[in-house]
């Protein structure tokens, strides 16, 4: 027997989830920006790589700390909807994103910067060959893998919001 909320308090009890899904899609499309056009333009316009690489190393870790944020709004959000996909969807995906980007801000990125404090040279300079460019390498590509798992699973839970706000709002 399921308890249905009162009309008058319906609307209290509806508004967490096009938040989180209004908040979820706000930062998939910053994600998507900072990543398809942000770095790209920083690599093509600035006078080196070592600028560029600054410039992103200096913007991302506020792309993953909105992204920890984004994803405990989706965790508090399961705890106010009721059973069903969307709440499986926000506590799923929300804690998924949140380990994901905690992973690449505290862990990722760290190891980046003490490697790069490490370095003797900028890392374009070093040969292919080298420890320390393959070191770094390895770790962008957890980075990039990192963002790019969160934004899959930021976009399958924004897919699964969207259908039962349409469901709901049929209801």
């Amino acid at each position: 027997m399921s308890v249905r909320a009162p009309d008058a308090l319906r609307p209290l009890a509806t508004w967490p989830l096009p938040v989180a899904a209004l908040l979820l899609a706000a930062w998939l499309g910053a994600a998507l920006y900072f990543t398809v056009v942000v770095t790209r333009a920083a690599f093509a316009v600035l006078p080196s790589r070592t600028m560029a690489g600054a410039l992103v190393g200096q913007t991302l870790p506020v792309l993953f700390d909105t992204g920890m944020v984004v994803g405990a709004v989706l965790v508090a959000t399961a705890l106010f909807a009721s059973s069903g996909a969307a709440r499986t969807a926000s506590l799923v995906g929300g804690v998924a994103i949140v380990v994901l980007c905690a992973l690449a801000r505290f862990v990722i990125l760290a190891r980046i910067a003490q490697l790069r404090l490490t370095l003797p040279a900028a890392i374009d300079s070093l040969a292919v060959t080298d420890p320390a460019r393959r070191a770094f390498g390895q770790l962008h590509a957890l980075s990039v893998g990192a963002l790019g798992l969160a934004l899959l699973t930021g976009t399958v839970v924004a897919v699964v919001l969207a259908h039962s706000l349409s469901v709901a709002a049929h209801d």
